[in-house]
Formats: structure tokens, sequence, C-alpha cells
């Protein structure tokens, strides 16, 4: 069931198309003020886009592989990208210049975030760690181990002191992160866990799995609250607004979908990409959402 406007204050509608990268665009983030995005993709490059203009406005070329995620610092003076060349690397956001190359992972990175304060970073790749690095002198402050399988995302909880992490083990991990002790494993999955993103709140963790559903889990219990179902492949990510009732979801289905978290109805669905959509954001002023996708390109929607 689809209620578009009935229970969402604002209909998207695609604003513009970014394109300059060569390959799949596997990750996009905005900048703390909304003005920039910075996108990462299997041509090798991260890149940081100016929204008013469409333009690129840096390109960082030194990782020697699929560049897998990228996003700005809370300051937004750098970026912090991940590869498969099992390099985390971290840029100056003006420049262009690296400032720092963080090393330690024996295989693929997949997911890089920064704490809340901008002075740690959390990385997961499928060596099965996740690493809790230190942004000012670029060393390894901890290794978790847990997972079985790649870990496919890892964040900082809104206040840091948890960790969530994802796995194709097709399980969740919370995580304490000043001590690195495992939390609590949230119930097993039928297939791979994608994407996990904390509620504003800190309550509650949305998260998408290669089964096609969408769940709402309390970090508390591990209860699963509800299940969001319409997608119709695998479901790539998902992330709350920041009142915590609307989530927008994408997926291989090639649509971007919004969801009303109370009711579990799809409010709204994006399409027009001709491949996968791999990765959503939400503007910090929540007037625009980005997407990127394997067909190379990168939709702002407001």
């Amino acid at each position: 069931m689809i209620l578009t406007n009935l229970l969402s204050s604002k209909y998207f509608q695609l604003l513009k198309i970014l394109r300059g990268h060569t390959k799949t665009v596997n990750y996009v983030r905005f900048s703390p003020d909304g003005r920039r995005v910075v996108s990462s993709s299997s041509d090798n490059t991260a890149q940081i886009w100016d929204i008013a203009s469409g333009k690129s406005i840096q390109v960082f070329a030194e990782h020697t592989d699929w560049v897998n995620a990228a996003e700005f610092s809370p300051s937004g003076h750098s970026v912090v990208s991940c590869s498969c060349d099992k390099t985390i690397r971290l840029w100056d956001a003006t420049s262009g210049k690296e400032i720092k190359k963080m090393e330690g992972h024996l295989k693929w990175i997949w997911s890089v975030n920064f704490s809340s304060d901008g002075k740690q970073i959390v990385s997961g790749s499928s060596d099965k760690t996740i690493r809790i690095w230190d942004v000012e002198s670029g060393k390894e402050i901890q290794k978790l181990v847990g997972h079985q399988d790649t870990i496919n995302d890892v964040h900082f909880s809104p206040d840091d002191r948890t960790l969530v992490s994802s796995s194709s083990d097709k399980t969740i991990i919370l995580w304490d992160a000043k001590s690195g002790e495992k939390l609590k494993e949230l119930q097993k999955y039928s297939d791979y866990v994608m994407r996990t993103n904390f509620s504003p709140d800190g309550r509650s963790l949305v998260s998408c799995s290669w089964d096609t559903k969408i769940r709402i889990l309390d970090v508390e219990s591990g209860t699963e609250l509800k299940q969001l179902e319409g997608h119709t492949e695998i479901v790539r990510a998902a992330k709350y607004f920041r009142d915590g009732r609307t989530i927008v979801s994408c997926s291989n289905d090639r649509t971007i979908r919004l969801w009303n978290v109370k009711s579990g109805y799809e409010i709204q669905r994006l399409e027009g990409n001709v491949k996968l959509v791999s990765a959503v954001d939400i503007s910090p002023n929540e007037s625009t959402i980005v997407s990127c996708s394997w067909d190379d390109t990168i939709r702002i929607w407001g």
C-alpha cells in the first residue's frame, strides 16, 4: 500500500542527476552543512560534489581498488574513505590532499564511520574484524572480534557509547565502544545483513537484509518491533529521518522507498535508476535525499 502525502509531510521528486564516476557508485553521504555530498565508487575514487551546481569539486584518487564507503567528518573539514585495497584514508576536504593512511585490516574494508566528536573512526572488513582508530594519530586503538563472516556495516550510536555491526554471518552485534566488549547478539537472520542504523534517540535500530525485509529492532531487548515489507530484491540500506517517524530505504529492485514507522506503510516510492540503488542519505535539514546507483549516477531528490 502506498499512501503518498497522507502520512508524509514532504513529497520528494527528482531534482538532478550527478554524473562523473565511470563505474558503479557504492556509497554517498551529505556533508554536515548539507551543501555537498561525498561519493565512493568502483572506479577507485571518492568525489565531493557541490549540490547547487551538480559539479564534482574534489576527487580523491589515491586508492588502488574499489572505494566502498566515504563520509565527512562531523566538522566537514575532512573525509574518510575505505577500500578493497585494505586501506582507510583520511583526506583534507578542501585541498584534496591525503592526511593519513590507516592500515591493519587483512582484507577488503566495507564500512567506515566517524564518532560524533570526530576523534575516532570505526571500520569493518571481510577479515571479520572491527577496528577503532584514533583520528589524530592514525593508530589502531581496538580490534573487535566476534563475527564469523564479512562485516558489511559498522556505526557508532548517537552517544558514541555503543557500536552496531552487521554481517554476512546473518547477525547484528552490539559492542561497548570503549572496552570492545560484545554486549549483545541480535536475532539470527535468514540471509546476509547489509546496513544497520540507530534511531535518533538510540533506542531502536533499522536493519536491512538480502531477504528483502527491513526490520526495526529494540536495542535494549533485541526484540523485533516491526517488519517493513515491499521491496522485491535485496535491501541495501535503510535510515531514519531525524524525527524517528520516517525511514528511507533503497534496494536492488532499483527503487527508493519512504516508510511510516508507526504504521509500517510505504508512503512514497522514488524510481528512475536502471540498476540497483546502493546507498541513500538524508540532508541535515531533511529537505533533500541523495542516492547512488550501480548505473554510475548520483541522484538528488527534494
